[in-house]
Parts: C-alpha cells; structure tokens; sequence
C-alpha cells in the first residue's frame, strides 16, 4: 500500500477544515470585476460549475447581508455595499496606508499634483491610498482602482524584484496586451525596461499608459528589502517642464524613501538580485 507524500497529507488535513458553501460563495464574489459589474444566477451558475438552484441559495444568503444586491431589472446582480465596507476596512488597516497618506498629502502639497500609493495583486496594480490636488483634474482613478501592471509606470515599479522567469509564468502568452505605442510588447522587453527601472531608482514617463498623463513613481520598500508598493504623482501633461522635472523626482523619491523607512526598509540590507 502507497503512503501519501507529506506534501498530500498537509492537503488532507487542509481540506477536512474547508466548509464548502462558504468556499462557492466566496468564489461566487470573486466572479464580479470591473468588466462584469453585473452576473445573472446562470451565468454564475455556469462558472462555478454548479446546479442553478444551488447558486440561487447562495445570492439569497449574500443579498441578505448585503454582499450582493439585484439591479434594477432584478435578474442580475452586483456587487452590495458590505464588500465596499470589507474593502475599506482593510485599506484602513494597512500600516502601509496608515503611513501612507499623511506623506501623500505631504507631498501633494508640495508638488502640487496628485500623488497615489498601489500595490500589486497578480497581474494587475490596485490604488490603495490617493491624495488629490486643489488644482483642477478630472481622474478615473480612485482607491481600489484596478489598471494592468505591465502597461503603467506604477507597475512597472511593482515588477522591478520579479525574476525573467519569474515574470514569464506571470505572463506566459507570446504577445503583452498592447495600451499604448509605449507598452512594452513581450515579457522579454518589459523585463529589460523594469531592470532599468531598478538601476535608475524610479520611472519618469510621460504619456506612457495615457497619452495626456505623465507619471512619477518611485518604489516603497520593507524590512524584507522587497518592493510592496509603488509611490507616484500624476501630471496631467504630456509634457512636464524642464524646470520643474527634476525637482519634482527628487521630492517623489523622497517621499517613497520615507515610507519605506517608516516600514523598517534598511537600505544596508541586501535583497534578491533579479536575474534570468
């Protein structure tokens, strides 16, 4: 008789604690994004890969408290204001944002533009922290807004520790999804441009994810020498001027270096090089 390996009996063990209603509801949210705000019960349904009856089960307990809620035809439904609440709880119990925000603010002020404070989730950047700027701008951008890492200078930050190999099982496909004229088109060139990045210390691009916006950004680091967050300010220019480019890096950098001393970041420390 075979016995099974460590590795199958850790699953064993893992597997009797899980409740499997809670594990499909849980699943059930996570169908919703930014490109589908609104799912019918058949469509989640086929998804999940799971009996219609047992999905209306579901969104009835989750209507209930609120997580989910009918639109306004009652056949479809979306995200309730309880996942809006989770969500901001949880922002607001990140000693990264906690942290983050009064050097925003800080720099905001200085700058005179509006700084952001993301971290990375998979393949994508989430804005978790904003400072907006009294001057005039009209932005898309909020907190838990979700934007491709690969095509923005913000998560070009993100990308800076991540290994060749590394960032090709994150993007296996042949071809990057194209944004802009600046988007990096293989995992190859987009390696070669985040290790730039890496030995420059921050990214100055203008016009590269929006054509009209220019960004700033430089990385926040921990105790553990890694990137968690990136740190940046938006120019609502294609073109920044001269005079002011310089000394608007060296505030940015500035800042993010801040941060990253607040989060115990000890730059004596050496971190993994990237490499193939």
């Amino acid at each position: 008789m075979s016995k099974d390996t460590p590795a199958e009996e850790t699953q064993d063990s893992q597997d009797k604690y899980i409740v499997p209603g809670l594990e499909r509801g849980l699943r059930l949210l996570g169908e919703f994004s930014s490109k589908d705000r609104t799912l019918s019960a058949a469509e989640l349904a086929r998804r999940l890969k799971v009996p219609r009856s047992t999905v209306f089960r579901l969104l009835a307990t989750l209507e209930m408290m609120g997580f989910v809620e009918r639109t306004d035809g009652g056949r479809e439904f979306r995200l309730g204001m309880a996942v809006l609440r989770l969500g901001f709880d949880y922002l607001a119990s990140l000693e990264l944002t906690e942290l983050g925000r009064p050097l925003l603010d800080r720099l905001r002020d200085e700058i005179h533009y509006p700084c952001n404070l993301v971290v990375r989730d998979g393949r994508s950047i989430v804005y978790v922290a904003k400072s907006v700027a009294a001057r005039p701008f009209t932005s898309t951008v909020n907190v838990g807004t979700r934007l491709p890492a690969h095509a923005t200078v913000l998560g070009r930050i993100l990308l800076e520790d991540l290994t060749l190999g590394e960032l090709r099982e994150l993007y296996p496909e042949p071809r990057l999804e194209v944004f802009s004229d600046s988007t990096p088109r293989t995992v190859e060139e987009l390696y070669e441009m985040v290790q730039r990045d890496r030995e420059r210390g921050y990214v100055l691009h203008e016009g590269f994810f929006e054509a009209s916006i220019s960004t700033i950004a430089a990385p926040v680091r921990d105790r553990t020498t890694r990137v968690v967050a990136a740190l940046g300010a938006t120019i609502p220019a294609a073109r920044i001027e001269t005079t002011l480019l310089d000394p608007m890096v060296e505030q940015v950098r500035e800042a993010a270096a801040e941060l990253s001393r607040l989060l115990d970041y000890r730059p004596g420390l050496s971190g993994r090089v990237a490499g193939a």
